[in-house]
């Protein structure tokens, strides 16, 4: 058992295989330790995030390495039964890596009964085992930029099906016409921990494969004379953020949230909410509206101007980070800003927001949250008077928020596996300057550099859990800096990851600004100490 750092609050378990994690996982779970928020377990790996204030990571590392690993998950009685269309692009691929014929490939998936040994990824994927040994592949040595919803493929020891179209890097050998992923079911996820999953052919098996419907979603009408803010222009499509959606990792579904969470914070006590009350999140600005009703809006974050035209025409100009008045006709624009990327607006009462899966959060990657929001929607207001205190007027920004033109400098938590980097790879990490790249979004920051950072070797990482903040380094040597969208797993190296103290300057960090990377202490394993 080896336990490595992730950042301040999060530390990797790695363990010897797949029954050991899941031995683990299972203890933690009938047996908790407190001050342990979340688990994410992998191939042969268990991430745990924690509390610092209630447990520290050496006192983590000691109480777990005495748990026992030999219990045996007992299997689900749980059968779920999956259709395929054995029609997969890499099929023949798959034949001739395991020297056997198409039709005998076929034969083995669908004589074997898979287990859903953990979910990751995006929502509703689940890794299966169980699989016959001899239908263990690699991935493609290019991954696709776009597997269709559906595709079931094998990669390793595992087998899965893509329950969205999604980048991606298994051997696709079929398709399935079952939704693996329903929002409107409960639960989402077809597949959970521990259920038994059986394949079998359309084209062979006789049996008769029955698709439920969708339910049609139901049409929102809102009235005419309701409180609302009607939107008139949204150059990129605002989202609904809060702290975040946690307690989902069974499902795949990671915590999303608010990019700059001290931002969102100070929006509500601008406007007297409580703290979690969902707002909005606006990326570079541009985002106008009117409201029909007498409201008090407040703007932190990224130093938005905003103007406000009454209904005679007359224009007032106002600042962030103070409340703002608004008055039946009342055309607010919120403006371009100089520094920074996301502001965050509120509304005195709160939007008339429904959670999904008991957040507001938007999570972009996983398609999971109340819908973006563009040009023509409606922003029904809540007008909740429960928990309301008095508007803030002495609000003031955490940090000043970086430009373009500047070097914003991060610290750094090297692990969990900085030591598959050789020596110059790891110092190319602190020393160069690293630019955001327009490819960039609420998954991950994409960074260019002038030397890419070194492997030891290109050996192959099985997946594991990823936090927010954490430098993934795909084959390329050109790392991606985590942010809130990011999947819940990964399978390239992390070699550091963002303090928890500057993943809000992080998400503020602009187009074509420079990052530079400060590591907060040398690398190494997690000594457990009683």
């Amino acid at each position: 058992m080896r336990f490595l750092p992730v950042s301040l609050t999060t530390i990797l378990v790695e363990l010897a295989d797949l029954d050991e994690t899941l031995a683990l996982f299972a203890s933690l779970q009938a047996d908790p330790i407190d001050g342990v928020e979340e688990m994410v377990p992998a191939a042969r790996t268990l991430m745990i995030r924690f509390r610092p204030e209630t447990v520290s990571s050496a006192e983590l590392a000691a109480r777990i390495s005495t748990r026992d690993l030999s219990a045996k998950i007992a299997p689900s009685e749980n059968l779920v039964e999956i259709p395929v269309r054995y029609d997969g692009e890499d099929l023949g691929d798959v034949a001739e890596l395991t020297g056997l014929s198409v039709e005998e490939v076929i034969r083995r998936h669908t004589e074997s009964e898979f287990t859903v040994a953990f979910c990751g990824f995006a929502p509703g994927f689940g890794y299966l085992v169980g699989g016959d040994p001899a239908l263990t592949v690699p991935r493609r040595k290019s991954p696709r930029t776009r597997i269709p919803a559906g595709s079931v493929a094998i990669a390793g020891a595992f087998s899965g099906v893509y329950p969205q179209a999604s980048p991606g890097g298994w051997q696709i050998i079929g398709t399935t016409p079952v939704k693996m992923w329903d929002i409107d079911r409960d639960p989402g996820a077809l597949f959970q921990p521990g259920y038994r999953v059986r394949f079998f052919d359309m084209a062979t098996s006789g049996k008769t494969v029955s698709i439920p419907e969708p339910a049609p979603r139901a049409e929102r009408s809102v009235a005419a004379d309701a409180p609302q803010f009607k939107v008139l222009a949204a150059p990129m499509p605002a989202v609904f953020q809060d702290l975040g959606r946690f307690g989902q990792t069974g499902q795949g579904v990671s915590a999303s949230g608010a990019l700059d969470r001290g931002a969102f914070l100070a929006a509500n006590r601008i406007v007297g909410n409580p703290a979690n009350t969902p707002g909005l999140e606006l990326t570079l600005g541009g985002f106008s509206f009117e409201s029909n009703v007498r409201a008090v809006i407040g703007l932190a974050g990224a130093p938005c101007p905003v103007t406000v035209r009454d209904a005679a025409g007359r224009s007032q100009d106002f600042q962030a980070y103070q409340p703002i008045p608004l008055e039946p006709g009342d055309v607010v624009t919120v403006g371009h800003p100089k520094k920074g990327m996301r502001a965050y607006l509120s509304v005195r009462g709160g939007f008339a927001v429904a959670p999904v899966l008991g957040s507001a959060a938007t999570d972009t990657l996983a398609v999971v949250g109340p819908e973006p929001v563009t040009t023509g929607a409606v922003l029904v207001l809540k007008n909740d008077k429960v928990g309301l205190t008095s508007v803030s007027t002495d609000e003031i920004p955490a940090f000043d928020p970086p430009s373009a033109a500047d070097v914003v400098t991060l610290d750094v938590v090297l692990g969990p596996r900085t030591d598959w980097f050789t020596q110059k790879g790891i110092e190319t990490l602190t020393s160069q300057l690293w630019q955001v790249t327009p490819q960039s979004s609420r998954v991950g920051i994409r960074l260019a550099g002038d030397v890419p950072l070194e492997r030891k070797d290109s050996a192959e990482l099985p997946s594991e859990g990823t936090a927010t903040g954490a430098i993934q380094v795909p084959h390329s040597g050109q790392p991606v800096l985590f942010l809130a969208d990011h999947p819940l797993t990964g399978g390239y190296p992390v070699i550091g990851a963002v303090a928890e103290y500057h993943l809000d300057l992080a998400g503020q960090v602009p187009i074509n600004a420079k990052i530079r990377f400060r590591p907060i202490g040398p690398f190494a394993d997690i000594a457990a100490t009683r």
